[in-house]
C-alpha cells in the first residue's frame, strides 16, 4: 500500500554529532566548485591586465568545464575501483595544484593547464559528493542536504563576486585565485574523517573509452561552434556535437564498459524520464543565465549593479525555495513538485518573453522569481527520486551523472541559444528594437526547450517515491 505519511526531518539534525562533519564536507565539495566559479569570473579582468592573452579568457571557462564533464563522467568509475574516500582526495589534490598553478601563473596558456586540472578535479569531486549523498544520509534528510547546498550556492553567488573584487582590487587576483587553495585541504581532511575506505564492485570496470571521447569531442564541438565563423559551419558543428552524443548513448547501451545507467534517455522508467528532465531544464534556463543582463542593460537602460540585482532573483528565489520544500513534505507533495517546477520554469520564461515583448521590466523581474521558485521546488527531489529509484547496481552511475548532464546542459544550451540569436540577428542588431525581436525567438525556443522538460516530469512523478519512509 501506498504510504502517505509526512516524513518528518529537523534542520538540527544535519548538526547531529552523527551527521555535522557529512553536511560540512559534502557543503564544502559544492563550494569549491561554486566560489570557485565566481572568483574566478570576477578577478580575470585583472589577470588579463598583467597576463595579456585576452582572445583566451573564453577558453579559461570552456576548458574547466570540458574537463569538469569529463571528470564528472568518469566518477562512478573511479569511485568503483579506488572508493569514494581516495577518489575524492586525488581530486582535492588535482584541484588544489591546479588552483596553485593557475595562481602563480606566469602567462595566460600556464593559467590555462592550471584551469584543466581545476575542472578535471572539481567534476570528479561534484559528481562523487552526489553519489555520497544516498549513501550517508537517510531518505528524510536527503531534502536537508539539498537545501544546505542551496544555501551555499547563494552564499557564492552573492559572496564570491564581492570577495573577489575586493582582494583584486586591493591586494592581487592571484590571492582572488588561491583561496580555494586552504578550502581544498580542508575538503581533503573532512573527506579522511567522514568518507568511508569501502568501495563497491561494479560489472564492466573497464574504463569506457569509446563513450567518453564522444561526449569529450561532443562538448569540443559545442565550445567552438561559436567561433565557427558563419551561421551554417555553427549549426552543422552543433548536429555533429548532438551525433556523438546519441552514439555515445546509444554505443553504452550495447557496451561491456558502460558509462550510463541502465534506460539512460529512453521514454520510459524513471531513470530515462528523469535525466531529460535534467537535461532540458538547464538548457531552457540558459537563455536568461546567458542574456538578462545584457538585456536589462541594453533594453531598459539600467547599470550593471541593478541588472545583476534582477539577474540574482533566480538565485535567491531557488535557495528560498529549496530551503522552504526541505521541510516537511509528503511522498505525495514530492511527486507533485517533481512537475510543478518544470512547469513553472515554462511559465517563468513565458513571463520574460512578455516582458521583451510589452517592455515592461516587472515582469521580467517576477519571471526570474518563477524559474528560480521552479527550480528550488523541483530539483532537490527529482535529484533525490532518481538516486532511489534507480537499481543498485546503477545508483552510482545515475548519482554522478546528475551535476554531469547539468553543467553539459548549461554548455549545449548557451551554444545553441546562442546559434539562435545570432540566425535572428542579435549580433548585428545596432537599435533596441533590433535586440529585442531577436530575443523573442531566443525566448521562444527556450520555452520550446521547456515544455518537452515539463512533460516528462509530468510523467515521471509517478514513478517516483512509492515506498514508505526510512
Amino acid at each position: 500500500m501506498e504510504v502517505q505519511a509526512t516524513i518528518d526531518a529537523r534542520w538540527q539534525e544535519m548538526l547531529a554529532p552523527g551527521y555535522a562533519a557529512a553536511t560540512a564536507t559534502l557543503c564544502l565539495g559544492v563550494a569549491l566548485f561554486a566560489f570557485n566559479g565566481f572568483l574566478v569570473s570576477t578577478a580575470l579582468p585583472s589577470t588579463i591586465d598583467e597576463l595579456g592573452g585576452a582572445a583566451l579568457i573564453s577558453w579559461s571557462f570552456s576548458l574547466y568545464l570540458l574537463f569538469a564533464i569529463v571528470g564528472g563522467a568518469i566518477a562512478a568509475l573511479v569511485k568503483a575501483r579506488f572508493g569514494a574516500r581516495i577518489g575524492l582526495q586525488a581530486a582535492a589534490l588535482l584541484f588544489t595544484l591546479g588552483t596553485l598553478q593557475a595562481g602563480l601563473a606566469p602567462t595566460m596558456p600556464v593559467l590555462l593547464a592550471g584551469r584543466v586540472f581545476q575542472g578535471f578535479g572539481e567534476g570528479l569531486i561534484a559528481a562523487t559528493c552526489y553519489a555520497l549523498i544516498p549513501e550517508i544520509f537517510p531518505s528524510r534528510l536527503v531534502p536537508k542536504v539539498f537545501g544546505a547546498e542551496a544555501m551555499v550556492w547563494a552564499c557564492a553567488a552573492f559572496g564570491g563576486p564581492v570577495i573577489a573584487g575586493v582582494i583584486s582590487e586591493t591586494i592581487s587576483w592571484r590571492v582572488a585565485f588561491l583561496i580555494n587553495v586552504p578550502l581544498s585541504l580542508l575538503f581533503m581532511g573532512l573527506v579522511f574523517k567522514v568518507v568511508p575506505r569501502g568501495r563497491e564492485r561494479l560489472a564492466g570496470e573497464a574504463v569506457p573509452f569509446a563513450q567518453l571521447g564522444a561526449i569529450t569531442a561532443g562538448m569540443l564541438l559545442v565550445m567552438v561552434a561559436d567561433l565557427a565563423g558563419g551561421v551554417l559551419a555553427t549549426a552543422g558543428l552543433l548536429v555533429l556535437a548532438a551525433l556523438l552524443y546519441a552514439g555515445a548513448v546509444w554505443g553504452d547501451r550495447r557496451a561491456t564498459a558502460r558509462l550510463f545507467p541502465s534506460g539512460a534517455f529512453r521514454l520510459r522508467g524513471p531513470t530515462g524520464l528523469g535525466l531529460w528532465v535534467i537535461l532540458l531544464m538547464p538548457m531552457a534556463q540558459s537563455a536568461p543565465s546567458v542574456y538578462l543582463v545584457y538585456l536589462i542593460q541594453h533594453l531598459w537602460g539600467y547599470g550593471p549593479t541593478l541588472a545583476g540585482a534582477l539577474n540574482a532573483l533566480m538565485a535567491i528565489a531557488w535557495s528560498i525555495t529549496a530551503i522552504v520544500v526541505a521541510g516537511k513534505a509528503s511522498y505525495a507533495l514530492r511527486r507533485r513538485l517533481v512537475w510543478v517546477g518544470p512547469l513553472l520554469l515554462v511559465v517563468g520564461l513565458a513571463a520574460i518573453l512578455a516582458a521583451l515583448e510589452f517592455d515592461v521590466i516587472a515582469l521580467l523581474a517576477i519571471g526570474q522569481i518563477l524559474i528560480g521558485v521552479g527550480f528550488g521546488t523541483s530539483w532537490g527531489y527529482l535529484c533525490q527520486g532518481l538516486m532511489e529509484a534507480a537499481p543498485q547496481e546503477d545508483r552510482s552511475r545515475t548519482s554522478t551523472l546528475l551535476p554531469t548532464l547539468q553543467s553539459a546542459a548549461y554548455a549545449i544550451g548557451a551554444a545553441l541559444l546562442g546559434l539562435v540569436a545570432n540566425m535572428a540577428g542579435a549580433a548585428t542588431a545596432t537599435s533596441p528594437e533590433g535586440l529585442r525581436e531577436a530575443m523573442l525567438v531566443v525566448f521562444a525556443i527556450a520555452i520550446a526547450i521547456a515544455i518537452p522538460g515539463f512533460i516528462a516530469g509530468l510523467r515521471l512523478s509517478p514513478l517516483l517515491f512509492r515506498t514508505g519512509p526510512d
